[in-house]
């Protein structure tokens, strides 16, 4: 390809990002600990850095502005360009806002003209959607980002010489948890901007009690350009670090800024009654009163250990209960119920949280093995006939609270498996007289029925995601609902006075947290605005009431009453609208119609962007004549549980006993081990292969796109006493027709081939290409990872293994496959074969003959196996240290679980694509 390459670089800022057009000819930056520079790289590295000096877009002011009035919270963000090129570019603006937040506003300025979203019901911006995707026209979309966050992304053209603007306003009222606020912003700039901003003014009239900044980026040279004001009732927070205090060194292109930056804080506690504020006809109240003794609870642990709790799952499961339990006040009562398709019972009734029963449930459970069936219904309902009896026999205290804490990752298989049968026994059972709290593990479960079966049963769901710190978030969910301090919470105010109240009524108060009441004031009359609340304690009624007082902003921050507005009106629509969605699924199916809609018509009277709304912006026409349409959607968990399972991006890795998966991650590693990582599930499968020196193996083939990888054998430099000879892959070719691209990967160096130009690089060197259709990054760590457009992400480590007693090591390379979903259903290989699914079973599983090991038979591909519970280590997440996986192992070079035999897979070629 002749001429200039259009290589599209991500500037994000704040929550946001920029993707624009720079003129760059392999667009390579290459730092390296050797004196020596080769021709080809150093020309690479001199275009880079004139491309960036003249980058044909400018960004040249971002801010992000969050003002927080009573803990609500309403943040614009901002961003200016200018196209400096003599003809017209496309620019993609991207950021992260809180998945609890409502966006409310998004406005592109583009030479003077104003293109402004309007929020219209989902079901007519579907159409008008669809339309625009009908006529060829790009749609922006707004997607999930992690466990907190969503991304929010649109593209635009902006013509030559020309400025845009792109503002996202969101709002969201602040919720307390363990004691303090939260304000979260993801900052991920890809390299410095001329001005970045991120400020945030906090103003409580009930007093500032603390307020923290911090950021996962932030190091000693940037914490002092954290800039902190905080007076009684008004904070001030800012982040403003120069274009050289952004670079990761004197120079450097790249940034330093990648991370969080978070601000936590909390208002000062004296009045039991809370604090109440009344401003333009909307009244909120905030109850958390200080210094209240918690009230004992009676919680029943109620474990899923199915066969697809097996590997981490059930481990980190362990390690939570663990230090859960230590966590019981000897006042508590407690019980542990394990079920599969059994439902055992670790004692008949509850027990009292003293040292010695903790002790001895402790040791219980370090024993918990998975096994067999999801019996989900009989486990529940034994739980409350536990916590029934035991009332009935008075054996726990008459002020406490009955709780069922249920720890699940799959759907019931046994037993009563109709999921809307298991909700209407659980809620019959119950009879609003516990609470449920539900706990879904990994992406299997269906969260949308634990979420139903826990509102109609006075608790909530909460998703576990399948990662390293999982048992952290158990530990972190149960730590919210721990101390209960007051129970059945009624909150009332004046008939005459108040309308349109928001829940009033609450099960419980926990430690840390705080009830919120906003409702519409009916008269002036507010001299005799009494507020009561009355509750249960843990020894006796508690009970307060008193007249609201006026808070007057004129008076406690003047000049500065022009912030506030109608912020109350808003937290209350905000508050509203939450609480109708959250019971929209709950109830007849007229109630849930009628909940619906007035969920719906408060959004659009108040133009926020919810799962019954979008927000739709028509973009300017294009040179073409044609314009487009941007549609931002608000997702849901079930929302966001789907699009995970559906592109295989969540923070889980792992199998269950019986499974099928669409999505897996394969690689190959070591002497050299294969492994088949199956997400959304806790195991894997895994197998080596044996063979001389110098064969080459076909890992992935994919006619479709010409995708190929192929893998040569190299043998250990000093051979073993006992004669085996130790092999280890030490080369790999890997090529993409369409694309044009061919890599040659050994353990000494790297060859890039793309569009009929070269390029070497050695391990030791730091580089960073990206290009149209590939992206290549190598990093210090000996890891290099590869993203090629619409294709697949894969990465290949070097290691250098030694023996020191020996005096000997070895180089030898590792592959891992990121992302595959994109390669087609014809997809094959020893590695190949197995990125679009692979259904297998496993049954009589019990000890091996070698001490320690699991051994099963497992049924796969038709055929019968005996394989042995193994681990293997995978480096695609930790590549200094690896990550310990346990998977099945599949003897004799991976027979019945391979197709055909590993001779099949041998070519004649590095680069051989048939």
């Amino acid at each position: 390809m002749s001429g200039v390459l259009g290589v599209r670089q991500l500037l994000l800022w704040g929550s946001a990002c920029l993707w624009l057009p720079v003129l760059a000819q392999g667009a390579l930056v290459i730092s390296r600990d050797h004196a020596a520079v080769q021709e080809t790289r150093g020309a690479a590295r001199s275009l880079q850095k004139r491309s960036a000096n003249d980058g044909t877009v400018e960004v040249y002011s971002v801010k992000v502005d969050c003002t927080v009035t009573s803990r609500f919270a309403h943040t614009v963000m901002t961003s200016k360009a200018l196209n400096k090129a003599n003809s017209s570019q496309e620019i993609f603006f991207e950021m992260d806002l809180p998945k609890t937040a409502f966006i409310t506003n998004f406005t592109m300025e583009i030479d003077g003209q104003e293109y402004v979203g309007e929020v219209k019901e989902k079901e007519k911006a579907k159409k008008q959607y669809e339309k625009a995707v009908s006529s060829g026209q790009t749609a922006g979309l707004v997607e999930a980002s992690g466990r907190k966050m969503e991304k929010f992304s649109v593209s635009v053209n902006i013509a030559a010489k020309k400025n845009v603007t792109f503002i996202l306003t969101y709002e969201e009222l602040l919720q307390r948890k363990l004691g303090q606020y939260e304000i979260l912003t993801r900052v991920k700039p890809k390299q410095p901007v001329q001005e970045f901003q991120i400020v945030a003014d906090i103003y409580e009239p009930q007093g500032i009690a603390f307020v923290e900044a911090s950021g996962t980026f932030l190091t000693n040279e940037l914490l002092p350009l954290v800039e902190k004001t905080v007076a009684d009732t008004k904070a001030h927070i800012s982040f403003s670090p120069t274009l050289e205090q952004q670079r990761e060194c004197a120079g450097c292109e790249n940034t330093i800024i990648d991370g969080d930056f978070i601000i936590k804080y909390d208002v000062k506690r004296e009045a039991s009654l809370g604090e109440v504020q009344i401003v333009n006809g909307y009244f909120v109240h905030f109850f958390a009163p200080p210094d209240l003794r918690r009230v004992p609870k009676n919680v029943v642990f109620v474990i899923d250990r199915s066969g697809s709790m097996s590997g981490k799952k059930i481990a980190q499961t362990r390690e939570a209960l663990t230090a859960i339990l230590k966590e019981l006040h000897k006042q508590d009562h407690f019980a542990l119920i394990l079920f599969d398709n059994n439902i055992i019972t670790w004692k008949k009734s509850l027990t009292k949280a003293i040292k010695e029963n903790v002790a001895e449930a402790i040791a219980y459970v370090k024993q918990l093995k998975d096994n067999g069936a999801t019996n989900m219904n009989d486990a529940i309902l034994k739980a409350v006939e536990m916590l029934e009896k035991d009332r009935e026999d008075k054996k726990l205290p008459e002020r406490s609270v009955d709780m069922i804490i249920l720890l699940t990752d799959g759907m019931p298989n046994n037993g009563v498996s109709n999921l809307l049968t298991i909700q209407e026994n659980v809620r019959s059972a119950i009879g609003g007289k516990m609470s449920l709290f539900c706990l879904g593990f990994g992406n299997d479960v269906d969260y949308a029925f634990l979420d139903v079966m826990s509102k109609q049963n006075k608790g909530l769901a909460r998703r576990i995601f399948e990662a390293s710190d999982a048992a952290v978030q158990l530990q972190g969910f149960y730590e919210e609902v721990s101390s209960p301090l007051l129970l059945e919470v009624d909150l009332r105010y004046p008939d005459n006075t108040a309308d349109f109240l928001t829940k009033s009524h609450y099960s419980q108060l926990f430690n840390g947290s705080e009830i919120v009441v906003a409702g519409q004031l009916s008269s002036n009359d507010l001299d005799n605005f009494l507020v009561e609340v009355f509750a249960l304690g843990p020894d006796e009624d508690f009970q307060v009431q008193g007249k609201a007082s006026v808070v007057n902003w004129d008076v406690i921050y003047p000049q500065q009453e022009y912030i506030f507005g109608n912020f109350t009106e808003r937290l209350w629509a905000y508050l509203t609208i939450q609480q109708l969605l959250e019971n929209s699924d709950i109830g007849t199916l007229q109630e849930k119609d009628i909940t619906t809609a007035k969920a719906l018509d408060m959004s659009l009277r108040y133009n926020f962007v919810t799962p019954l709304t979008s927000m739709v912006v028509t973009k300017p026409e294009t040179e073409d004549g044609t314009d487009g349409t941007l549609i931002a959607d608000k997702l849901t968990e079930e929302q966001r549980q789907k699009a995970e399972r559906r592109t295989g991006i969540t923070d889980i890795t792992g199998s269950s006993a019986h499974a099928a998966s669409s999505l897996i991650y394969s690689d190959v590693d070591g002497d050299p081990h294969f492994m088949i990582e199956l997400p959304n599930r806790a195991d894997a499968l895994c197998f080596n292969i044996n063979d001389t020196p110098g064969t080459i193996f076909n890992l992935v083939r994919d006619p479709k796109s010409g995708f190929v990888v192929n893998g040569q054998i190299i043998g250990k430099k000093k051979v073993v006493p006992d004669g085996n000879i130790n092999t280890y892959f030490g080369r790999f070719g890997i090529t993409h027709q369409k694309l044009g691209v061919k890599l040659e990967v050994s353990t000494q160096d790297i060859s890039v081939f793309h569009n009929g130009k070269q390029v070497k690089l050695l391990w030791s060197d730091i580089a960073f290409l990206k290009e149209t259709n590939m992206e290549l990054n190598l990093t210090k760590n000996c890891s290099l990872t590869v993203t090629l457009r619409h294709s697949v992400k894969f990465m290949v480590i070097r290691h250098t293994k030694v023996w020191k007693r020996r005096h000997d090591k070895q180089d030898y390379l590792g592959f891992y496959t990121l992302d595959s979903h994109h390669l087609s259903t014809s997809v094959h290989g020893l590695l190949g074969q197995f990125y679009h699914g692979v259904t297998f079973e496993l049954t009589d599983l019990h000890l091996g003959e070698v001490q320690g090991k699991l051994d099963a038979t497992m049924y796969v591909k038709g055929q019968t196996l005996r394989v042995t519970r193994h681990w293997q280590r995978d480096f695609s997440r930790d590549v200094k240290n690896g990550e310990n996986i346990h998977c099945w192992f599949v003897n004799n070079n991976g027979t019945g679980l391979v197709d055909g035999s590993t001779s099949d897979y041998i070519v004649s070629d590095l680069f051989k694509t048939v």
